[in-house]
């Protein structure tokens, strides 16, 4: 089922990351022209044939770590870059945000439309560029053909190993808590209102039938929550109205502070070693050794944005991160971490395990990335 849920995710994820930058370059008077580079950039390089087409290959959803790693490099394909602990606060919002689409999700079927959204508002980004919006359109063609002949078991399957994937983050968003849908523990708090889903008959009837299959007898029953008739059923076409509000842009300039996280409490966590700790540094290892100087024969003028409203706020952010007590690993090319990361890892253990023919499948995404 894991070929099913790659692309979703970095369709969804990607498509956050791109509202959020959008956001924040917006509210920092970023040039016209340097937005709409950095927009072109950024969604050509998730959008290509070659990383579309690795992402479409039969492989296990990955950790959090190295799906981090990738999509930093994703934020970096511009001339934009963010710091650490900017990247940290981007990664949280884009995984909380399609965590609570997830969960709002009406019908499993229905993760596609969400996708679909996402698509749909990357494609208006941009829209001035045919190039990318081709390769837009072209990726969407792909989702479509793989995704379409689903069952709706398998749209469950797929929907819970998201829930999975996503039931450890509880980051605390000034957006959702503002509106009411996540509560001071980080855990969202689900509505018992509103349309049911397409197909779906508003609860709260009993039909009592006999022996023959005629109704003879109804009934009601309090429901504990207001239901309303189902709406029509999203387009699940190239071009169309998804009708679910899910997935669209949710930030706007005048309110910058819904770019805010916060931890959650911290639970206590068990000290059983991990073992798959010693396979994803050594995963870690091969991502870093893999990646390419960068070019610089081009010489551009890069600038650098932030995630928080003040310096304040970044350096505290910052001195959290360095007390928190987890390593951070930046993406970028370093033969001396890359070494270290590997004499961590033969500590676990002396064994070597059989090879996982998955594990290097993040490796073919990011060397791939190096040379688009």
């Amino acid at each position: 089922m894991s070929v099913r849920t790659l692309p979703l995710v970095f369709i969804n994820l990607g498509g956050e990351m791109i509202y959020i930058l959008d956001q924040r370059l917006r509210a920092s008077n970023t040039s016209d022209d340097n937005s709409e580079k950095v927009m072109n950039d950024i969604v050509g390089t998730m959008f290509s044939k070659a990383f579309i087409d690795e992402l479409l290959k039969p492989q296990q959803l990955y950790s959090h770590r190295t799906l981090k790693t990738v999509l930093t490099r994703l934020a970096h394909a511009s001339i934009m870059r963010l710091n650490p602990a900017s990247m940290e606060r981007l990664y949280e919002l884009m995984v909380m945000a399609f965590k609570y689409q997830v969960f709002l999700c009406p019908r499993p079927k229905d993760l596609l439309l969400i996708s679909y959204n996402h698509i749909d508002t990357i494609r208006e980004f941009v829209k001035d560029t045919p190039v990318v919006v081709n390769q837009v359109d072209e990726t969407h063609r792909k989702i479509i053909e793989v995704y379409s002949s689903l069952s709706e078991g398998e749209f469950q399957l797929l929907r819970q190993t998201l829930l999975i994937f996503f039931q450890d983050m509880h980051v605390r968003v000034s957006l959702f808590l503002k509106n009411q849908v996540q509560r001071p523990t980080g855990r969202f708090a689900l509505s018992t209102s509103g349309p049911v889903p397409h197909g779906i008959e508003v609860p709260g009837l009993i039909r009592t039938c006999n022996s023959k299959g005629r109704e003879v007898r109804r009934s009601e029953f309090p429901t504990g929550g207001s239901y309303s008739s189902p709406v029509r059923e999203g387009c699940f076409e190239l071009h169309g109205d998804r009708v679910t509000r899910l997935g669209r842009n949710m930030y706007t300039l005048s309110h910058p502070e819904e770019t805010r996280t916060s931890k959650a409490p911290s639970v206590k966590t068990s000290d059983a070693p991990n073992l798959l700790a010693k396979e994803e540094l050594n995963l870690l290892a091969r991502l870093m050794g893999s990646m390419k100087a960068e070019n610089k024969t081009k010489v551009e003028a890069g600038f650098q944005i932030n995630l928080f409203t003040t310096d304040q706020e970044e350096e505290e952010a910052g001195a959290e991160d360095s007390m928190s007590g987890v390593i951070n690993i930046q993406a970028m090319q370093d033969e001396q971490a890359a070494t270290e990361l590997a004499r961590i890892a033969g500590q676990f253990t002396e064994q070597e395990e059989p090879e996982n023919p998955y594990c290097n499948k993040g490796d073919d995404l990011l060397a791939m990335m190096d040379d688009l």
